[in-house]
């Protein structure tokens, strides 16, 4: 039999665009080249989709960008990408992890690894997952919806009734996007006011959330055929004040990653249990990384958010759970592929 081509999708045209770049090279070294070929397509902050066939490590770093001689630029998505197969984005935040690529897709009629354009969408979304979490009976914290129209017409309103209602220290959000990107704990109205600047210059829908005092915990989610299966939470000591962009990527370290997380069977039980209950809510498919906050004095849990394609760098808790609870990473990525060649295409009438 012939080789399948999978197409992995990198880069992006979100704030993660670099972290995108590193999970799609540690990806691409461990998919079985003897059952598959694979085309790295490469896609740029300015969002034009290009095919690379240069070394992984050049991906990793970023210098795929500049590396001409293995570089077809610009390519016309419908003729250049007719002979994948399947598709496995690696794409983080908005136009990758938003249900835009998995539109795509679909209009492509190929499948394709991961949730599919509503679970993508909602779970990226940090008020419409909320919203759908309460409606499946998952505790979430309190939180504040805020556009910019509203914001920039009566900013003093605004932060006046965030105080008012959420206290400090608060946390604020961009609507869309993951890796921490433009999110800001905030202990005062200086900071505050710096914080929501900030988190517009992302999306023009910002989430303020009271602050939780609770341990980051996160939980794999790995779906085949229906069957939705967890590894065991582990959880995230920060290198810094909270687990922020630079405390995930650049903390050399400082973060401590504790694999299962050591509080008691009964908190990872409920953990496990409300992780697979909000993936059913979003119709999730193929695998997510669902991520909590437990109370050592109350025994109290809230979900934080749910990331449809979590991170595959070598700190990154999705393949190091499941290497913990047994799936090593080659498995882990191969039945990932397995999961989209099992996904039956749309037959239209």
């Amino acid at each position: 039999m012939s080789k399948q081509t999978i197409g992995v999708l990198y880069g992006g045209q979100s704030g993660e665009h670099e972290v995108s770049c590193v999970s799609a090279g540690n990806i691409i070294d461990r998919i079985d080249k003897e059952k598959y070929n694979i085309l790295p397509i490469g896609i740029t902050k300015e969002g034009t989709w290009n095919i690379y066939t240069g070394s992984t490590d050049k991906i990793k770093s970023g210098e795929w960008k500049s590396d001409k001689e293995n570089l077809k630029e610009n390519i016309d998505i419908l003729n250049d990408l007719k002979d994948i197969d399947l598709f496995f984005p690696v794409l983080h935040g908005p136009m990758g992890e938003d249900g835009t690529i998995q539109g795509v897709f679909e209009v492509l009629n190929k499948p394709y690894v991961g949730c599919g354009v509503l679970a993508s969408s909602v779970g990226m979304d940090k008020i419409l997952s909320k919203i759908t979490f309460e409606k499946a009976g998952v505790p979430t914290n309190d939180y504040i919806l805020i556009t910019r129209k509203e914001f920039n017409d009566d900013p003093e309103s605004v932060m006046n009734e965030l105080i008012e209602v959420l206290g400090f220290p608060e946390f604020i959000k961009p609507a869309n996007l993951g890796s921490s990107v433009g999110i800001s704990k905030v202990n005062n109205i200086e900071e505050l006011k710096e914080a929501l600047d900030l988190a517009f210059e992302y999306d023009r829908r910002v989430i303020a959330e009271e602050f939780i005092k609770g341990r980051e915990i996160e939980c794999a989610v790995l779906e085949e055929d229906g069957n939705i299966q967890t590894a065991r939470p582990g959880e995230i000591k920060p290198g810094a004040d909270y687990y922020d962009y630079d405390a995930k990527y650049n903390s050399n370290g400082a973060s401590v990653s504790i694999i299962p997380a050591d509080i008691p069977d009964e908190a990872l039980d409920k953990i496990e249990e409300y992780a697979k209950e909000a993936f059913k809510a979003l119709d999730g498919s193929g695998f997510a990384r669902v991520d909590f906050f437990y109370n050592d004095e109350t025994g109290e849990i809230w979900i934080n958010e749910v990331n449809t394609i979590p991170g595959f760098t070598p700190i990154s808790m999705y393949p190091m759970m499941w290497e913990n609870s047994g799936i090593p990473y080659d498995e882990l990525v191969q039945r990932l592929i397995n999961t989209a060649e099992n996904k039956k295409t749309f037959k239209f009438l």
